[in-house]
């Protein structure tokens, strides 16, 4: 007997928490959606259920209007009507690091919790692409499955395959990670408002259900057809019922049923045909025209990127590690700071927040939001590592003499690290409570001699170290049990290179008065415009751009550093160059050049280009974007007047570096443009490596056939990599989210630093003259060559200790428990394919956390070796579920294998 038809209606309202309105504009209708959406509860019974969008953060914004409303929606929600979680937002997969989409699921799940439970639902309803790594994070958060409206074409019933990969023959497929997990794919074929609106009028309704079941049995591989019935910022349908008992009674031959995903899922999964297609990895429209994709989002006000990258690299690879740390020396951990610090970052994480993609109101807030996140991680920063630096035992250092001057360098990153660091040092105080007169207090600091000083190890060992004398500053305490206590200081700052500090760990220094000369060292400076080490070679041209010599390999790297411009004539979303237009660029533009930094541990040139790039676009963009017509569709050209547009970058090498720095400033008075980096490699490979979400994700050259767009740009987190068997070039970054490998015969990695438009784009016009970023910007890169392998050679490693700044404050001389080398924890990976990602205590159990994963498709070694009183440890989820728990080895140590693509967390029981 042939199966019967059904309709599941899911009532949803996609709530885009900002976008083409300020936040509290949404704000304010979604108030009035939600006292609608109770008040219909409450008198309609045939009203079953409504889908709370996938995020928690819509109850924490009503509550903070309507309080009064609470006990109404918790018994709500208690009875299984309002169905909430599982995220506490949602976010963009590709411009949110991979611990904020944990983070995202964790708090998501503790808030769900708090109100009854999370939904396990994979929710993904307009996220602009999606990460291979996706179902691996479902099943680890109790998922199977995933609702999702981009990445995937289907093809509709007729196809029984899928073609090249990144098709579906129906809107239901398997999706699964590099690891081998899987969950059912529901792909909202015809969107997530299918079902929005469904009339009362019978003649309207049959109208509207013709066309509906069509088109979802265009792409059904089951009778069980899905609608969802709301959209962005939809209102409820409050006749639904009464619009649904129309539709029984039109087509007796269909079930109608007011459902849930719940429901959905257990009668489809009873149904699902065996010949589903199954796709691997990311989910970015790869088998589309490239016009649709919304990929150039990643550079929409790249501003916010690089705000975003700073606040989640310093609250995950910074203060939760040093929280850790201090927490198992005494201090209690801060997760009540942490959940509102991440929190607070992650209501920037929206697509239309973090991809740049709104109007220009939204922005300034997420600028607040940035630095209220930042503020409070930086606090948590600051109480750790008082608390572990006064644990260190710097009493050795009194052979200098009492005024010496420790100071403690943390490496929070999970691999050991050399490099420059710099800090400040008061080398003298005096308190405004010490009775001397402001005049007096300002003499004695200026008289203070700080002549004969050098800086040494915790071994003895005099280093080079440059001294800047910063005069004579203000300074305060707030000690926990007394008032502010201002002082004036004499202020130092040094700089120098601290070596093998250990993963995760800190070594101590002190700057004393000895006896001893400090090494000069040798320069790094080899030649005129020349910066060399032991590993590389870097010779300046006269026109900015240099030559990049790996001399361990022996690969050439030319004519890297080359500034491209070019006009962009589409909006927030998508980038349109001028038809014909060629592209400027600084190659063969005279620049100047000059040496800024000599120092042993490091040297720095300068380039400085003047550059003259066209004003803008002309006026026939602005009748364009009034006009609404589609930007590809687009004919505007740049006016020929120019004006200035001053680059000034600095190419660094430290000794001990194994890449070479980048970072440059750029002055932009110039509108509806695109300014990129380029890096050629000259590396023949079809394929290059990108980092992205727990993964670093292979991707073609060259885009498939049905690919118009000229231009192939993509998503990256902190690198992008070209290499051959021999071979490789990885050019690192920091929130710098877009890339293109060129297809100019010499696979040239192009980095996208700012990008000029003057529209939001989309459904509308909404002009955004905010993001044509006018003003000055700073980005920072890191080319890192390699002798083929990223992973074995330590590029990659390289690539994500480029992200994480340094940590070092000022200590005293005391006595401590711990040595002033020190880590509480060590590992050892083969190969180096486990990537370190995260080291945090539990709220639920109090277990300290690790997380790694695996960069490669072979099985890894991880071995734990721990300095703490441990009762055991077990391997865990996301979530930090506990596990078995197995004990230490008698030595303090623990291994276990990791698979090919694997996300691991450890769970470790210390002792209190």
């Amino acid at each position: 007997m042939e199966q019967s038809r059904k309709a599941h209606i899911i009532s949803h309202t996609h709530w885009d928490r900002e976008w083409y309105l300020p936040y509290e504009k949404h704000h304010v209708r979604l108030i009035q959606l939600m006292d609608s959406l109770l008040e219909t509860m409450e008198k309609d019974s045939e009203y079953r259920s409504f889908f709370l969008d996938g995020q928690t953060i819509i109850i924490e914004d009503y509550l903070q209007v309507r309080p009064e409303k609470k006990e109404q929606l918790l018994k709500l929600i208690a009875d299984g009507r309002i169905i909430i979680g599982p995220w506490y937002i949602l976010q963009d997969a590709f411009l949110t690091s991979s611990e904020a989409n944990v983070r995202n699921m964790q708090i998501g799940h503790q808030d769900a919790e708090r109100y009854g439970s999370a939904a396990k639902i994979g929710y993904f309803p307009d996220t602009f692409g999606l990460t291979g790594q996706i179902p691996q994070l479902m099943r680890q958060s109790g998922i199977d499955n995933a609702f999702f409206g981009r990445g995937v074409k289907p093809t509709g019933f007729n196809n029984t395959v899928s073609d090249g990969g990144y098709e579906s023959s129906f809107s239901e497929l398997m999706w699964e990670s590099p690891d081998g997990s899987k969950v059912l794919g529901i792909l909202f074929a015809n969107w997530y408002s299918n079902g929005n609106e469904v009339p009362v009028d019978e003649e309207e309704a049959r109208k509207f259900w013709d066309r509906k079941l069509a088109d979802a049995e265009k792409y059904a591989s089951t009778p069980e057809l899905l609608y969802m019935n709301g959209c962005d910022h939809q209102p409820i349908q409050r006749d639904l019922a009464e619009a649904i008992r129309t539709a029984r009674k039109l087509y007796p031959d269909t079930e109608f049923i007011h459902s849930n995903f719940d429901d959905y899922l257990k009668t489809l999964r009873d149904k699902l045909p065996e010949d589903l297609s199954s796709v691997k990895g990311e989910l970015r429209s790869q088998r589309t025209d490239g016009w649709g994709t919304l990929v150039n989002t990643a550079s929409a006000r790249v501003y916010l990127k690089q705000m975003n990258q700073r606040g989640q690299t310093l609250l995950e690879k910074v203060a939760e590690p040093l929280a850790s740390h201090a927490s198992l020396l005494g201090l209690e951990y801060p997760h009540h700071l942490f959940t509102y610090a991440w929190k607070t970052l992650m209501q920037n994480h929206p697509h239309d927040s973090i991809c740049g993609c709104s109007v220009d109101e939204v922005h300034r807030e997420m600028v607040t939001r940035f630095e209220k996140s930042r503020h409070v991680a930086e606090s948590i920063v600051a109480d750790s590592v008082r608390v572990i630096a006064d644990s260190v035992d710097t009493s050795a250092f009194t052979q200098y003499g009492e005024d010496a001057l420790p100071l403690v360098v943390w490496n929070t990153t999970g691999w050991s690290r050399s490099g420059t660091v710099t800090i400040e040092l008061d080398a003298g105080r005096l308190y405004f409570r010490e009775g001397f007169t402001l005049e007096e207090t300002s003499r004695r600091m200026k008289e203070l001699d700080l002549s004969g000083r050098v800086l040494v190890n915790d071994k003895g060992e005099a280093l080079p170290c440059t001294v800047e004398d910063l005069g004579v500053q203000f300074g305060y305490d707030l000690p926990d049990d007394r008032f502010r206590q201002p002082y004036m200081a004499r202020r130092v700052r040094l700089t120098f290179e601290a070596s093998e500090v250990p993963a995760v760990g800190f070594a101590t220094y002190a700057w004393v008065k000895s006896g001893a000369a400090a090494p000069e060292g040798a320069s790094l400076i080899s030649g005129e415009n020349v910066l060399e080490n032991a590993w590389l070679k870097v010779e300046i041209a006269a026109d900015g751009s240099f030559t990049l010599t790996d001399k361990k390999g022996g690969q050439v790297y030319r004519d890297l550093g080359v500034y491209e411009d070019t006009g962009d004539i589409g909006n927030e979303y998508m980038y349109k160059q001028p038809n014909g237009e060629a592209a400027l660029t600084t190659k063969g533009l005279p620049a100047q050049i000059r040496v800024v930094e000599d120092t042993p541990y490091r040297a720095a040139i300068e380039i400085v280009h003047d550059w003259e790039v066209p004003a803008s676009a002309d006026s026939r963009l602005e009748a364009e974007q009034i006009e609404l017509v589609y930007y590809p569709q687009r004919k505007a050209q740049r006016v020929t007047e120019t004006v200035p547009m001053k680059i000034r970058t600095v190419v660094a090498l430290n000794k001990s570096g194994r890449g070479v720095e980048i970072e440059a400033t750029l002055d932009n008075r110039a509108k509806d443009h695109r300014v990129r980096a380029l890096f050629p490699t000259d590396l023949e490979t079809k394929t290059h490596l990108v980092d992205s979400m727990f993964e670093v994700a292979e991707r073609s050259n060259v885009p498939a056939e049905e690919w118009t767009n000229p231009s192939n740009t993509a998503h990256q987190q902190a690198f992008v990599d070209v290499s051959t068997s021999e071979a490789g070039l990885t050019v690192a970054n920091q929130g710098l989210n877009e890339y293109e490998v060129l297809r100019d015969g010499r696979n040239t990695i192009a980095v996208t630093l700012l990008r000029s438009v003057g529209e939001l784009g989309d459904w509308g016009y909404f002009p955004t003259p905010e993001a044509q970023c006018i003003g000055e910007f700073t980005v920072r890169m890191e080319v890192i060559p390699h002798q083929g392998d990223g992973i074995g050679s330590g590029a990659y490693a390289e690539a994500y200790q480029f992200q994480v700044p340094w940590t070092a404050a000022q200590t005293g001389i005391h006595e401590g428990s711990i040595p002033t080398t020190y880590a509480p924890l060590g590992w050892s990976r083969s190969d180096r394919e486990l990537a370190f990602s995260s080291m945090k205590i539990s709220e639920r159990t109090g277990d300290l956390m690790l997380r790694w994963f695996n960069m490669a498709g072979t099985q890894a070694e991880l071995g734990l070796q721990s300095e703490l009183a441990c009762e055991g440890v077990y391997k865990s989820t996301i979530l930090e579920d506990e596990g078995d728990v197995q004990a230490f080895s008698t030595d303090g140590s623990y291994s276990m294998t990791v698979k090919p693509y694997e996300i691991v967390t450890l769970g470790i029981k210390t002792a209190r």
